[in-house]
């Protein structure tokens, strides 16, 4: 006999949970604590929460000063997530490192100015909300700006989360019986449905649905129905403490252009600032000698202080890109049981609201066609397989 725990979820007898999901990043929790909140028994499926891209992510929420030209579609999904953000980071409670500070953008020379009045014409042609600023006005918001910078505006609808608070904070919420510490080797098949995961070990687990949301990590995963066109982007980010006597060293996040080469520098509440971040596509997930020196070169154009903080770490990561650098989020084709949330490249902490709250229609049985263009099938030239899973790709001998 089947039972329905929760609405738009039949559970059969060996299940373990509503719902599985691959992947404890941010992106992986945040729609597992959505799915949970829902009512559904969720488990989570990693052998190392938190420690990808998620770890280095400085967690800028910027849908405003993040608006590239050509990404017209994916800048509905950034403001609908921006707007989601507040009502998420309170469910998560007040550990989460969520801030609602503004973005201040500045411009490092004239060339830097008119790029970004030119990024500033398209924010506004879409009905974006940014207000220029004086250097002077900028310096008084900021007295330890760089004297000789051309140009700045401020976004107050770009905030900030710490993405390693949110992390541990939503791991608090799910408890520890939700995480199964293993890696998963392949989905799980009953005939024309996931039914599931397979661990390395060879254990199934088994659920009515089941969301890959493990990054770069799903492109590995076994018994997929389609291929998914994922890629490393690798960046550097720094972390570094301001002595007591700098602080606060800013107060806003601070994005910058600098001779064409956009630096961030976010502050966070224990002292402590994120510089990043380099983007390269050289296959090394190693920190770049170079990559350090020149994050540190250009803050330093902009908040010349930075030169007297103590460097604590440097960190790389490499994010999930997708051939139109938007993310692979939705079920593939008409195969049950499956739903793919990958692919966000920079944009994942911002958009893990979003996200998680496409994931919980799709779980209730509805969908949304203004995402459409983001499934995750469409690079697919052939429509999605029922694939025969062998032992191998089970984990079985």
């Amino acid at each position: 006999m089947e039972s329905t725990d929760a609405p738009g979820t039949t559970r059969n007898p060996g299940d373990v949970a509503d719902v599985i999901v691959i992947g404890a990043g941010v992106i992986g929790l945040g729609i597992a604590w959505t799915a949970a909140r829902s009512g559904r028994r969720v488990v989570v499926v990693d052998p190392a929460p938190g420690t990808g891209a998620s770890f280095a992510a400085a967690g800028m929420l910027a849908a405003v000063s993040e608006y590239h030209y050509q990404e017209e579609a994916l800048l509905g999904l950034m403001l609908d997530s921006a707007r989601r953000w507040p009502e998420f980071a309170a469910a998560a409670g007040p550990d989460c490192g969520y801030l609602a500070t503004p973005t201040l953008c500045l411009a490092a020379d004239a060339a830097d100015r008119q790029a970004f009045a030119d990024l500033r014409a398209a924010q506004e042609a879409h009905g974006l909300a940014v207000q220029p600023l004086t250097v002077r006005e900028a310096r008084k918001a900021e007295p330890l700006l760089a004297p000789g910078i051309a140009g700045a505006f401020t976004i107050e609808a770009d905030h900030q989360v710490d993405p390693r608070r949110l992390v541990a904070a939503l791991l608090g919420r799910l408890g520890d019986d939700a995480l199964v510490p293993a890696r998963a080797a392949s989905l799980a098949w009953d005939g024309g449905r996931v039914a599931g995961v397979v661990l390395e070990d060879g254990q199934e687990l088994r659920a009515a649905e089941t969301v890959v949301a493990n990054g770069l990590g799903a492109r590995d995963l076994g018994g997929l129905p389609v291929a998914l066109p994922l890629r490393p982007v690798y960046g550097d980010i720094l972390r570094l403490r301001v002595p007591e006597a700098l602080r606060p060293l800013v107060t806003a996040t601070v994005r910058g252009l600098v001779r064409g080469r956009p630096v961030y520098v976010v502050p966070r509440e224990d002292g402590t600032v994120v510089i990043g971040a380099t983007q390269r596509e050289d296959g090394s997930g190693a920190v770049s000698a170079g990559g350090v020196y020149e994050l540190l070169r250009d803050a330093q154009a902009l908040v010349p202080a930075v030169a007297e903080l103590e460097l604590t770490e440097t960190t790389a990561r490499a994010r999930p890109g997708t051939p139109d650098n938007a993310p692979l989020l939705g079920r593939v084709g008409n195969v049950p049981g499956l739903i793919v949330a990958t692919g966000f490249f920079r944009h994942g902490v911002l958009l893990t609201p979003a996200a998680a709250e496409v994931c919980r229609q799709l779980l209730e049985g509805r969908t949304d066609p203004q995402w459409d263009s983001f499934r995750p099938d469409r690079f697919a030239s052939q429509p999605a397989r029922i694939p025969a899973v062998s032992a191998a790709e089970r984990g079985g001998s």
